[in-house]
């Protein structure tokens, strides 16, 4: 069976994340960490590209990209 990589993934503006973790709380594959109580992290291994991050994010710092 092929492994099936999403072709979007979340990345986090870290200079204006208010480190809320209100995005590591819906994320449904536990792809995203608060780091040090600074700013969060997205694993891209993780990460499937749904958007619910985006969505959740209160300082409107998490956008979708493409994969590279």
């Amino acid at each position: 069976m092929a492994t099936i990589t999403p072709k979007r993934h979340a990345v986090v503006d870290t200079s204006h994340c208010v480190a809320c973790g209100a995005c590591a709380e819906v994320c449904p594959r536990g792809a995203i960490t608060v780091w040090k109580g600074s700013y969060s992290v997205v694993d891209d291994g993780l990460c499937i590209g749904c958007g619910l991050c985006a969505k959740e994010c209160p300082a409107s710092v998490i956008r979708l990209e493409a994969r590279p």
